[in-house]
């Protein structure tokens, strides 16, 4: 399991568009609000370095997070970062709290194993076609997975895998799923043949030699029917 990620906050008093600009700008920080689980809302302020850095790991969009405010510690996950969208800097967050038992529609990558041992492809020459790269799912907050697992190793050539055939962490589910919604995940597909096409002559290229020889066989029959 990765590390949880922690983000330290800062009580902020300060609301209104001239004052988030305020923490934006004399601060250094971005201001965030943290709602839900039938509590009162908090606003507060996030250290931009923390932001930033926190932003680039992918778990920061589908874990639960900790956000400390002094002694005060909030199981939260993002709902929204707003980022402007001409100088890239962060503007504001909104959270919504978490417990163990909340469930949570989270999008999930898909982390595609064992491809070098797939028997359709090393055994038969077909090529992987992935058409899922992340799936969404509904699970408690507490059980949020990393990514989806899924083996290819045993595909072999002309076989797939189909959202409704993957096993999914136990409490886990994919919503809205049926016979009408059910998506090909991957195939393993024949590779696709390359056929080389004849170059064109350009205008004023040489004529080849047979073809040269088929001109002059015209001419001589036109001079003996003359």
């Amino acid at each position: 399991m990765s590390e949880q990620i922690i983000l330290n906050a800062d009580p902020r008093e300060r609301t209104g568009s001239n004052k988030a600009r305020v923490i934006r700008n004399i601060d250094g920080m971005v201001p965030a609000i943290i709602y839900g689980a039938e509590k009162d809302s908090l606003n507060i302020k996030l250290r931009l370095n923390e932001l930033t850095k926190a932003s680039q790991d992918e778990l920061f969009y589908t874990q639960v997070l900790i956000i400390k405010t002094g002694e005060l510690e909030e199981k939260v996950v993002l709902k929204e970062l707003q980022k402007d969208p001409a100088k890239g800097r962060f503007l504001h967050a909104d959270f919504q709290r978490v417990s163990s038992k909340t469930k949570l529609k989270v999008v999930i990558p898909v982390n595609f194993t064992n491809e070098e041992e797939c028997e359709g492809v090393k055994n038969e020459g077909g090529v992987i076609n992935k058409s899922i790269r992340e799936i969404e799912i509904l699970c408690s907050a507490g059980d949020i997975p990393e990514s989806i697992e899924v083996d290819v190793q045993n595909l072999a050539l002309g076989s797939a895998i189909r959202l409704s055939e993957l096993n999914l962490p136990k409490g886990s589910e994919i919503p809205g799923l049926d016979e009408s919604t059910d998506q090909m995940i991957v195939s393993i597909n024949a590779p696709k043949a390359v056929v080389e096409e004849e170059p064109i002559p350009a205008d004023g290229e040489e004529v080849q030699e047979g073809d040269a020889d088929e001109d002059a066989s015209d001419e001589d029959s036109t001079e003996e029917s003359e």
